[in-house]
């Protein structure tokens, strides 16, 4: 695609749901019916108090509706964008039964917040210094809710990080239509205003953690997962292979007419992930986009408003469809050969079964992974003592204490790659809670 349709790639990668004007806001504030023992409230991992918020734009005050959502949530914007919400708090929304509509209170929450980012507020200041220092691995949500926690509470705090860019999959690998780098980042300059020490392209393995434990008084791991898992199919080395995160963090990191695409593309997954890669995809310009899975829709891992997003974009789905083999001509990608599948069984204990003479080729210019992602082996495999379990770091749930003393640990690399971002904020915040506490007691 030539250069010069940079600005339709722009308009293809705005918002899917664009913010609310004042007036939408206070029409849609004034639907809340401000319930006692709030669902949403309920539902939301951190917790925000959600009528209150939504009260308080409704009275127009977006300034103190922020400051409730970011008491609660430091990354309450980013939520906002990517947040499943259907699923979360507006799925638990009374009005579902009432008016068969939940309040938007995804959009209320962007609201409120971006009015504070506009309006440049600052709402938090570090706590009066205990003379404590914590070492945080990963500046992720998790590593940064737990770095923007304890700086309230008085510790230092240097942060290691092992890209250019602070922000884990906040600012790399969320597809760019549902939240910019530059939102991202802003709300990462909100918690670096703290006086937090952020040390990026400082990539820390297991010899220098163990050093970590030494220096400081409680180190954190939000140390995320590592690469797309593999296929282990015959083609894999072809030039046109990618990972999904690669490919979507080209579309943060370059400009969006160096992305553009022209033929067609097979995205092999059926998460969340693959979602994002294949609508990426469509609206770079590719000539047609398939998501192949190797079960059906039912056993399918994506949330259903994502599916409905893929194919209201155009997106192709081929279901009950295992890869055999990449095909390929002259060291690159054409193609990926599957055998067409069958379950036998029921949910996602159903095993695979091949139908005879059911193999089919799919052409490709280039093939998007998207299975997940490998847990970070190295890193826990050189600290001893350290549990982990299936490649995941074991904590205790409501402190993120792992099996080493005043080692700490959250987000995906405890949870595993499902994680949503809401659910890395409170890791992070329940780690600083635990860790302020120990600190204190002295220990």
């Amino acid at each position: 695609m030539p250069r010069a349709d940079l600005k339709l790639l722009q308009q293809r990668f705005a918002d899917t749901h664009p913010p609310l004007t004042a007036a939408e806001a206070a029409v849609e504030s004034a639907r809340c019916l401000y319930c006692f023992d709030a669902p949403c409230t309920r539902a939301c991992p951190t917790h925000i108090d959600v009528p209150r918020f939504i009260r308080q734009i409704m009275h127009r005050d977006p300034i103190g509706a922020a400051r409730t959502i970011l008491d609660a949530n430091i990354f309450g914007g980013s939520c906002a964008h990517v947040c499943p919400t259907q699923v979360l708090c507006e799925g638990a929304c009374v009005d579902n039964t009432l008016l068969s509509a939940p309040v938007q209170i995804g959009r209320l929450q962007r609201f409120a917040c971006d009015a504070a980012h506009q309006a440049s507020m600052e709402f938090y200041t570090p706590g009066p210094p205990t003379g404590r220092r914590v070492a945080v691995v990963g500046a992720g949500p998790a590593g940064l809710t737990c770095a923007h926690e304890l700086r309230q509470r008085g510790h230092a705090v240097v942060v290691f990080d092992a890209n250019d860019m602070p922000g884990g999959l906040n600012t790399y690998g969320i597809a760019a239509y549902k939240m910019t780098t530059e939102f991202a980042l802003s709300e990462v300059e909100r918690i670096k205003r703290m006086g937090i020490h952020l040390r990026g392209n400082h990539k820390v393995g297991g010899p220098e953690l163990l050093r970590l434990l030494d220096e400081f008084d409680a180190v954190f791991l939000g140390i995320g997962l590592g690469r797309t898992a593999p296929l282990k199919i015959q083609g894999e080395q072809l030039k046109g292979v990618r990972e999904s995160l690669e490919f979507i963090c080209e579309t943060h990191t370059r400009p969006l007419d160096r992305c553009a695409l022209r033929g067609d593309v097979v995205v092999m997954g059926g998460g969340n992930t693959a979602i994002d890669a294949a609508r990426a995809a469509i609206r770079l310009g590719a000539r047609r986009v398939t998501i192949a899975y190797r079960r059906d829709l039912v056993a399918m891992p994506a949330f259903r408003h994502e599916y409905e997003g893929a194919v209201s974009d155009g997106v192709a789905f081929e279901w009950l469809a295992l890869p055999r083999r990449i095909i390929g001509r002259n060291g690159r990608a054409t193609g990926v050969r599957f055998a067409r599948v069958r379950l036998a069984g029921e949910g996602r204990a159903a095993r695979l079964r091949p139908v005879r003479g059911g193999e089919f080729t799919l052409p490709a210019d280039l093939v998007i992974k998207a299975l997940g992602q490998e847990p970070l082996e190295e890193i826990a495999a050189a600290i001893p003592g350290l549990k982990t379990a299936g490649g995941r770091i074991v904590t205790d749930a409501a402190t993120g204490a792992t099996s080493v003393s005043r080692l700490y640990a959250g987000g995906d690399c405890t949870h595993g790659a499902s994680e949503e971002v809401v659910f890395a904020v409170q890791s992070g915040k329940l780690a600083a809670t635990a860790i302020d506490a120990q600190l204190r007691a002295g220990s």
